[in-house]
């Protein structure tokens, strides 16, 4: 549902160092001793460019020689340690490594090309999903694995190992990338990377109470907020009872809930009620009532009289993000609700004004946070970031379309043929 960070596993052998050979057959394998322990050229540099934009790594890979006899675990653990501290010496950061200590015939559901110590990497990196990973390997098994669950896949070199071919050929698995090494696979990742967002928070906007209690499983929702538009949009009757249900279980988030009067000391009123409601609460009072006088003079009074945790909504010129911030200086901790896609329609930028917006709000002295609002697409989640709001609300067909940062292009198209073609073959038409 959330972009989270792309993450790379890599395999080990043939991919950070060289393979060696110890068998009669003249196969290359693992490395068994330190002494034959060889970084392959530009590893260290390939990490590093991955870890400075933001990607996290992994390493997955099979090593049977404790089982087999050739090794002890011993020997075989500092082997990884070392290979792992020198492929970082650049300033990579490898943040997990996953091995399978098993033979081919052990049965085990670790080994690869089966995928157990693809989800032990995806478990280990919260936040992470199959869909923005890719698996990096030398041979026809990390492709299978990486392939089994929904990461893209790499294959580097010239395979050593006969029959890999045949078997990808016979599996269909043609991996997404192909290529010399892990620099020329780092070039290419980066090449097409769209960086997902990592510092602005993510509130989930809606009114069905089945998605918001589905939404809140996932820890990178930081909040939520809902209005009276939504909620009777989803149909809800009873205001104060959908609230309460929400409540009953979102007790660790911030939740906003919107006053629905049009005269200032109703809305004071239903303000209070609100807020008694839980800790969690932030109260919606919206810039003006519906005759544009302004509720400024509610906002001081309960944001600084009563303590009352405000979201002021609907603002959309910097005059009022001015008069906000005024209003609520030596008050209680609020949200500023600045709805930049409505100033996107009007054919405006909001980029500019929210990073203004966010300069007023910092030099105020407000416990406030710059919130955009009523997003159109998954692109105003980075240009909110980059213009430095605190957090952005989405709906959440928008947070589906979160797994979409940083998609290749090429097979976006090639599934958008697709679509078209599956649609007009259902349809049945013909010409």
């Amino acid at each position: 549902m959330t972009p989270g960070r792309f993450l790379v596993v890599l395999d080990r052998d043939g991919v950070l160092n060289r393979l060696v050979r110890h068998r009669a057959d003249g196969l290359p394998e693992s490395p068994h001793t330190l002494a034959e322990v060889e970084l392959l050229p530009g590893v260290p540099a390939a990490l590093a460019r991955l870890t400075q934009a933001g990607i996290r790594l992994a390493i997955a890979t099979n090593q049977p020689a404790a089982a087999k006899g050739e090794a002890g675990v011993e020997a075989l653990d500092a082997i990884h340690a070392t290979i792992v501290r020198t492929a970082e010496s650049a300033g990579g950061r490898i943040e997990s490594s996953h091995v399978c200590r098993h033979r081919a015939e052990d049965g085990c559901t670790c080994r690869k090309p089966r995928p157990g110590l693809l989800r032990e990497a995806l478990v280990a990196a919260p936040g992470s999903s199959a869909a923005r990973s890719w698996m990096v390997g030398d041979r026809a098994t990390d492709v299978l694995a990486g392939r089994a669950v929904g990461f893209h896949t790499a294959l580097l070199g010239a395979s050593l190992f006969p029959g890999d071919a045949e078997r990808l050929s016979l599996e269909g698995a043609e991996p997404s990338f192909r290529g010399t090494d892990l620099q020329a696979f780092v070039d290419h990742l980066l090449e097409r990377f769209v960086p997902a967002p990592s510092t602005i928070k993510l509130f989930s906007d809606g009114a069905d109470l089945a998605s918001l209690l589905e939404t809140a499983k996932n820890p990178r929702i930081a909040g939520f907020t809902t209005n009276t538009t939504l909620m009777r949009k989803s149909g809800v009757k009873d205001y104060t009872g959908f609230a309460k249900q929400v409540l009953a279980h979102i007790t660790d988030r911030p939740i906003s809930f919107e006053v629905f009067a049009d005269e200032f000391e109703a809305m004071a009123s239903q303000a209070r009620l609100i807020a008694a409601w839980a800790k969690n609460i932030y109260v919606k009072i919206p810039i003006t009532n519906t005759r544009g006088e302004s509720s400024l003079a509610l906002v001081k009074d309960l944001s600084v009289n009563a303590g009352v945790k405000l979201n002021v909504t609907a603002l959309c010129s910097l005059d009022q993000v001015r008069g906000a911030v005024g209003a609520l200086a030596g008050g209680a901790p609020a949200i500023i609700s600045v709805f930049a896609g409505r100033i996107a329609d009007t054919g405006r930028d909001p980029v500019p004004l929210m990073r203004e917006a966010r300069a007023i709000i910092d030099a105020s002295g407000a416990r406030a946070e710059l919130l955009w609002a009523s997003p159109r697409e998954v692109l105003n989640v980075l240009q909110a970031e980059e213009a430095g709001a605190h957090i952005i609300t989405l709906l959440p067909e928008l947070l589906k379309k979160l797994e979409l940062f940083g998609k290749d292009l090429g097979e976006y198209s090639l599934e958008t043929v697709q679509m078209f073609h599956d649609d007009a073959k259902a349809a049945g038409y013909t010409l």
